[in-house]
């Protein structure tokens, strides 16, 4: 890892596979690794987040009710995504509000970043695979300003 003013999460809770990466108090990702596994379920975003992500851990023969969810009408500002390696390696570059690198970390197939503020950039150490899930529709290139 290369960071400059990054600050992990407690190592305690989580032990050592989660790490929010923060710059001047404002967080710009969450960093979930792949293993250890949890042995609970633990979730790593506040309440007061766009996305809320988290483990849910469950037993063998465990049941997860029949559902669906109610439409609930929720205002959100901006444009929160994560990604998960789902194959290969690479490396994520994290920036502050003003566009100065804070912080490079290495992600492997399994690992999960939350991207919460600032930007970021992709370096792609192998061929890889990425699920991207974020607030929808993509409206084009107008939500992106690239630097």
């Amino acid at each position: 890892m290369t960071a400059v003013d990054a600050k992990p999460s407690s190592a305690a809770t989580t032990g050592g596979r989660v790490e929010t990466v923060s710059h001047k108090g404002e967080v710009l990702c969450i960093l979930v690794r792949a293993n250890p596994a949890p042995a609970q379920t633990e979730f790593y975003t506040p309440n007061d987040y766009n996305l809320q992500l988290g483990n849910i851990v469950y037993p063998a023969g465990g049941v997860i009710p029949r559902h669906s969810h109610r439409p609930v009408t929720r205002t959100v500002s901006g444009t929160s995504e994560v990604l998960v390696v789902q194959r290969g390696r690479m490396l994520i570059d994290l920036y502050d509000a003003d566009q100065n690198l804070v912080a490079t970390h290495e992600m492997a197939a399994g690992d999960a970043v939350a991207l919460v503020s600032g930007g970021h950039g992709f370096r792609l150490i192998e061929d890889t695979v990425l699920l991207e899930v974020k607030q929808g529709p993509y409206s084009g290139v107008q939500e992106k300003d690239r630097f």
